[in-house]
């Protein structure tokens, strides 16, 4: 990829790191150096990949767990290649007995939102497909910080502390025991430096290490998830853990100016990226994102593919729309002319037819890997089986209980799905991984870092440091401190509702790597958190 060599000299905030041999990009420093050392020791992006995810479990337990989901996208000789390791809802799943019970809308903690974690899975799927070194040798990183503890980053135990107060105030019940005995056993969050470990930890990813995750999902581990559901009545069962397979899955994409931009099919909403591209992708934007024009067409075009997103992404068993409906550019461009020169209150059309890590890995052979896991929000459920470690995501709080919505709670359903690794290429060939977490920022982080680096041909890091907007709903726009006063003037009178937030928390968090012109490999990690670019 091709970026102004200024820009590599006088980056906006800090340097993108530069490598040949490979790299790695996390949300933590320790994470992206355990996932170079792999590559060291003769491993290649893909384990690499999922050495750093393991590593976050322990090390970032804020945003991703044991417990919770994953989707990848693996760029191999040539080709990419989509896994899809996002778990459905048990056998059991009631929502009849949720309404009856007065329940208007999923719950946010507890039981109820668990549904079959896929992280597991999804590491062992990647490992015995595409890796080089064994699972055990990959995950033995993660293993020894868990046994030996990790010092607390700064960012990560902000968000500890916040997470600590959420559920001392929300979570009393004795089934949320096991969480702050794991991760409060000082009775409060751990201070930044300060040294956190966890035996369940060790001893869980230990296991999935030597069953190939056979344990959690057909073992001693299920049995232990089975037991702990079963005590509190509720619907999560062994039979549905051993029932879970993760999907690999063909990538869906769009062309933008020249570039192939790629996403992980529904579930997950990374569709919703793509569907704004496409309305986007007609305007011309001058060549500089400093007008408050660019900024309001971004906004709508986000607006009205998220519009549809919410009506139409579901498991795509469920699915009354394909996705290559809604990504046709004649419906692309029946949306845009709803666009104007003030802000509209968005509704879905009728086509024919926010705790999460992200990172990237890429080697010295060509491969490269973007890939995401979460728990949704923060630690998840609230919800650690005791003596594991292993903290069940809440991913069940994204089902809805409408009824007419595809997204309706059932069995063996998997609910809509916010976590969505992005990737580049251009002519056939691999520019590299992108991402940025953060919930339902998601796709719109996706889009502003894409445009950033194709329509205004800033570097990585770049295009990470630039100041971010988030559409709330409605007419309800945030902008991040630092976006020009013009700006948020010029989007207000066109009537959208501006708000500029006291920090950047909501704002999404990413990381990059794209393969330069001459071959080498150029690095960015996100000013937002406490990331790392890990380069040989």
């Amino acid at each position: 990829m091709k970026f102004n060599a200024l820009r590599y000299m006088y980056p906006s905030r800090r340097a993108v790191v530069f490598g040949s041999r490979g790299m790695t990009a996390t949300g933590q420093p320790l994470a992206a150096q355990a996932g170079l050392d792999i590559l060291k020791k003769g491993g290649n992006a893909v384990d690499a990949a999922v050495a750093a995810a393991a590593c976050l479990t322990v090390v970032e337990p804020t945003g991703n767990g044991i417990g919770g989901d994953n989707f990848a996208l693996v760029w191999m000789k040539g080709k990419l290649y989509g896994l899809n390791s996002s778990g459905h809802s048990p056998r059991a799943a009631d929502a009849a007995g949720l309404l009856a019970a007065g329940h208007r809308e999923m719950p946010g903690l507890g039981w109820y939102t668990v549904t079959v974690p896929g992280a597991p899975a999804g590491w062992a799927a990647l490992s015995e497909r595409f890796g080089k070194l064994s699972l055990a040798e990959v995950l033995a990183p993660a293993v020894s910080y868990a046994e030996n503890g990790c010092p607390v980053s700064p960012t990560v135990a902000a968000l500890w502390a916040k997470a600590f107060g959420r559920f001392s105030e929300e979570c009393g019940g004795e089934e949320f025991a096991p969480w702050f005995e794991t991760f409060a056993p000082e009775g409060r969050a751990p201070l930044p430096g300060e040294t956190w470990r966890s035996a369940g930890h060790a001893a869980t990813l230990s296991l999935i290490a030597e069953s190939g995750a056979e344990s959690f999902y057909r073992g001693a581990l299920a049995e232990k998830i089975d037991a702990y559901s079963r005590r509190y009545g509720a619907w999560l069962r062994a039979s549905d853990l051993a029932e879970f397979r993760p999907e690999w899955v063909e990538p869906i994409g769009t062309n933008y100016r020249g570039y192939d931009v790629w996403e992980i099919p529904p579930n997950g909403h990374g569709i919703t990226a793509l569907m704004a591209l496409n309305i986007a992708e007609a305007f011309d934007f001058g060549g500089s994102r400093e007008y408050e024009e660019y900024y309001h067409l971004q906004i709508e075009s986000m607006k009205l593919a998220f519009a549809d997103a919410a009506r139409y992404v579901a498991d795509p068993r469920h699915m009354t729309v394909a996705p290559s409906d809604l990504l046709s550019r004649a419906y692309a461009a029946e949306r845009r002319g709803l666009i104007g020169e003030t802000a509209l209150t968005p509704v879905h059309g009728a086509p024919s037819g926010g705790g999460t890590v992200y990172l990237a890995a890429a080697d010295g052979e060509g491969g490269m890997v973007s890939m995401i896991q979460s728990n949704y929000q923060g630690f998840g459920s609230g919800l650690v089986v005791p003596g594991t470690g292993i903290a069940l995501h809440n991913r069940g709080r994204n089902f809805s209980l409408d009824p007419e919505s595809p997204n309706f709670l059932g069995p063996f359903k998997k609910p809509y799905h916010t976590i969505i690794p992005g990737f580049l290429s251009k002519d056939g060939r691999a520019v590299g991984p992108f991402g940025v977490m953060g919930g339902f920022m998601q796709p719109q982080g996706h889009m502003q870092v894409v445009s950033n680096m194709i329509d205004f041909h800033m570097n990585p890091q770049e295009a990470l440091d630039a100041p971010r907007w988030q559409w709330i709903g409605g007419r309800t726009v945030e902008v991040e401190r630092g976006t020009p006063g013009h700006i948020a003037a010029g989007l207000a009178a066109r009537g959208h509702d501006v708000r500029i937030p006291v920090g950047s928390e909501g704002f999404g968090r990413g990381e990059i790597i794209v393969r330069t012109e001459y071959g080498s490999l150029a690095g960015a990690s996100e000013p937002r958190t406490d990331g790392a670019v890990a380069a040989w």
